[in-house]
């Protein structure tokens, strides 16, 4: 018998509208502007029976450095001045209502213009019995990102069934390109942590209190982290199931996110992610059958305010993988041919933290008098540290400093309509420490972006 893990790059998005949730899409969080954003479940509850939107971007950046700080030098990234262009992702969102409780969701992402690769996984019995195979196959990276039937009840209790987004961090919970000012996801968070992450599984949620007192919840059970993917350069990014047509629901994860809304303008928000043990979710069931529980816990912290001359955003994460040194050394000895990268010294603690900030100065000119035909530009400055070998389980673990890294961006959006963006910034990274400011141990990383983003809803009825 054959698992095949297919690997495809269209995610199609349906994002249902209840009540209760503040995210938006195609509007600042907590604004009354364009209600009718896809993920904006504020919107009435009649607006719309059927709706199809989406996001999309494209991206351009010239560099100054080598692909691969981890070969060549002993200084690492090599000086090679190189661009390249892309297309990141490209969403169709749809939403339907059955009634005014039922209704389904679901996205769609077509991701980095398409590579296509089956993985198979030997079952039966015979020679090739627990072996890998791999296919390329003709067309592009498809992701079902979420699909999920919502039933409404009431502002404070509402349940959600089928594959949907895991709110864990700030850039999961709140992934559009409207929430993040450059013209790439914010690195730290997308190298420790899946980006979208999306599990299937069973989900609450609702709206609580008011006034000062107002509280958006989440609480979820989906399937958990496979440690086969875990490795030194992304801790559990690549951990995520997927890659086969069924995922491991043996050993599933508990997760939890709360923002506080009391103030318009303003949200406060933290979220946790575990797994009793992880080790239960791996391909083969016997990998890690001979050695103790390997817990996961991941937690965040985070928060953003909007007003009108100024956006800033802020966020720490990280967490810990219990018995790290097991998984490193089981790993190393995995199969050649399985999906995984089986590099050494998985660390039992990542970290990452930044914080962004933006000025309108559109407002910020009107204000003032100056002219009331300024375009709507927020110049803006990013920082972030993250490591995904913060801590080893034991002395003997060896961390990589080249996996420590202080990033500086900053550039200018632009924003000719309210839902469509254009973005330029600069960003340098400094290799190998944790200091805010001075030289990392290897050489620094440079590059320029540009790019335009969009996000809206098209059509409904």
């Amino acid at each position: 018998m054959k698992i095949k893990i297919v690997t495809l790059s269209l995610v199609v998005c349906f994002a249902t509208t209840t009540p209760t949730k503040a995210v938006t899409l195609g509007a600042e969080e907590n604004s009354t502007v364009n209600a009718s954003a896809p993920g904006d479940t504020l919107a009435p509850a009649d607006d719309y029976k059927f709706r199809i939107g989406g996001y999309g971007e494209v991206m351009a950046r010239t560099m100054d450095y080598g692909l691969n700080r981890w070969t060549g030098t002993s200084n690492g990234s090599t000086r090679i001045n190189h661009g390249d262009i892309s297309i990141p992702r490209f969403i169709i969102a749809m939403d339907y209502k059955f009634n005014k409780r039922w209704s389904l969701g679901a996205e769609i992402e077509f991701e980095a213009g398409g590579t296509g690769i089956e993985y198979e996984l030997e079952t039966g019995t015979g020679s090739e019995n627990g072996e890998y195979e791999t296919e390329v196959e003709k067309g592009g990276e498809v992701a079902l990102e979420q699909f999920h039937i919502t039933y409404t009840h009431a502002r404070w209790l509402n349940i959600r069934a089928g594959h949907m987004i895991v709110p864990v961090g700030l850039t999961n919970s709140h992934h559009e390109p409207i929430f993040f000012f450059g013209t790439q996801r914010p690195e730290g968070e997308t190298t420790l942590l899946p980006s979208t992450w999306h599990e299937t599984g069973l989900s609450v949620f609702g709206r609580v209190g008011s006034g000062l007192a107002t509280f958006d919840y989440e609480a979820q059970i989906v399937a958990g982290a496979n440690p086969n993917g875990f490795d030194k350069y992304n801790w559990i990014q690549k951990g995520k199931q997927g890659y086969f047509e069924t995922d491991n629901f043996t050993s599933p994860a508990y997760v939890l996110r709360v923002d506080w809304v009391g103030v318009q303008g303003l949200r406060l928000g933290g979220s946790t992610y575990y797994v009793a043990n992880a080790g239960k979710n791996c391909d083969k069931l016997t990998t890690y059958k001979a050695y103790g529980a390997m817990p996961v816990f991941v937690w965040n912290l985070d928060g953003q305010y909007t007003g009108r001359f100024l956006t800033a955003r802020a966020n720490v994460l990280s967490g810990n993988i219990h018995n790290a040194d097991i998984i490193s050394s089981v790993n190393r000895r995995y199969s050649s041919a399985s999906p995984y990268n089986r590099t050494p010294y998985v660390a039992k603690r990542a970290l990452t933290w930044s914080a962004e900030v933006g000025f309108n100065l559109h407002e910020v000119c009107s204000a003032l008098n100056w002219t009331e035909r300024m375009p709507v530009i927020y110049p803006f400055a990013h920082y972030e540290y993250y490591n995904p070998q913060e801590k080893g389980q034991s002395a003997s673990s060896t961390m990589d400093t080249r996996c420590q890294v202080s990033l500086w961006q900053v550039g200018l959006n632009w924003k000719p309509l309210s839902n469509l963006v254009v973005k330029a910034d600069y960003t340098t990274r400094q290799i190998g420490t944790a200091k805010i400011f001075g030289k990392g141990l290897y050489n620094s990383e440079n590059e320029w972006s540009i790019g335009v983003a969009y996000v809206g809803w098209f059509f409904k009825k």
